[in-house]
């Protein structure tokens, strides 16, 4: 049996943030991260909570790839603050550390009922607002945790592109490459679907028409709506299909030497294709001609599908060596074989078409230096 779960609520268009101001709360709880108090975003969220009678709290410690030290001082000011709405204002690292301070807190008072969760995503990118996954690094162990429970599924997504507009073109193209890299292991995932096949396809096709526009023109709104709609399609696609180790092995390399997850992503994607390539290598070429990409044959598509990725990378300054990612060479090899091993543990190897080895995902990760 194949299952399809959709159970976030979709507000988007130019009017959905006043959605807010018709939610049954009393008492919102509001976890952001310095950048969006400075830029005013949270007092446009704080407004309309203002104009429906909903009091509010703000936890604003976030940081980028937020750690378990965070999740647990939002945990506890949750629990003291006893609102019965979170709302998760920012990137994927705002909305996954309230997606897990929401888990925590509940499972500590599960008493009472569990606040309901509304997503309202700053960037294009993690998919975070419809999916059960959070990841929280380990900073003590330099290792990504990815959390996945349903538990973590928000109750509602709020998609409003104008909170995507000073996005700066280096994480815009980043965060769009992580869109593309959901989309492309959702699309080949041992566990896709018809429904994840529809979404994933459409993701695609709006990262290669509207990523690089929003690149060069942060204020084309119409790019930006369309990257904001591609984010959310993907993560509908890869919460119910999984991934594969593109991830794995971004969530390693990104954990040990801190590098932004999409800009990981982004670099390893190709070598990923080249390696699933003779499982999948049909998949693969559908994608090309999608795109409308020489694919006459699974070969011709494959290659196709992997030089479009790498020029679009380099049409955005990022490398496509890890080399170019400020590590040195001696820390990547001392570190090869944990970064393989982090890899394989990780919950997103399970759904790659091709179930790799130890070696293989060192010989990977070895290939991409």
């Amino acid at each position: 049996m194949t299952q399809f779960n959709g159970r976030t609520k979709i507000c988007y268009g130019s009017d959905a943030i006043e959605t807010l101001e018709k939610l049954p709360s009393k008492r919102a709880f509001i976890v952001t991260d310095p950048f969006m108090v400075k830029t005013g975003f949270a007092d446009r969220i704080k407004s309309h909570l203002d104009r429906a009678g909903i009091s509010h709290q703000v936890f604003d410690g976030v940081e980028p790839d937020p750690s378990l030290e965070t999740v647990t001082r939002g945990t506890l000011h949750l629990l003291q603050s006893q609102s019965d709405l979170v709302i998760a204002l920012g990137g994927g690292s705002a909305i996954d550390a309230a997606k897990a301070i929401l888990f925590f807190a509940h499972k500590a008072g599960q008493e009472k009922e569990k606040p309901m969760l509304v997503a309202i995503p700053t960037t294009s990118g993690t998919g975070s607002e419809v999916t059960a996954i959070s990841v929280i690094t380990d900073t003590a162990n330099g290792v990504k945790i990815p959390l996945n429970d349903e538990l973590l599924i928000p109750d509602m997504a709020i998609l409003d592109a104008r909170f995507t507009r000073t996005v700066p073109p280096g994480v815009t193209a980043v965060t769009g490459m992580d869109v593309l890299t959901h989309a492309i292991e959702a699309y080949t995932s041992r566990q896709s679907s018809a429904f994840t096949t529809i979404y994933s396809e459409y993701a695609i096709k709006y990262v290669f028409r509207y990523l690089f526009r929003a690149y060069q023109c942060g204020d084309d709104m119409e790019a930006r709506e369309m990257m904001l709609l591609a984010s959310c399609m993907a993560g509908m696609a890869f919460n119910n299909s999984g991934l594969g180790i593109t991830h794995s092995m971004a969530h390693s390399l990104g954990g040990l030497f801190h590098v932004p997850h999409g800009r990981a992503n982004a670099v390893l994607l190709p070598y990923v294709i080249r390696f699933n390539s003779f499982d999948v290598g049909v998949r693969y070429r559908e994608i090309a001609e999608m795109l409308g990409l020489a694919a006459h044959t699974v070969e011709e598509g494959t290659t196709s599908l992997i030089s479009a990725v790498r020029s679009m990378n380099e049409s955005m300054g990022i490398p496509n060596r890890i080399r170019d990612l400020n590590i040195e060479e001696h820390l990547f090899r001392k570190n090869l074989d944990t970064m393989a091993s982090h890899a394989m543990e990780d919950a997103c190897t399970k759904g790659n078409p091709r179930l790799p080895s130890h070696g293989d995902i060192r010989g990977l990760l070895e290939q991409a230096w």
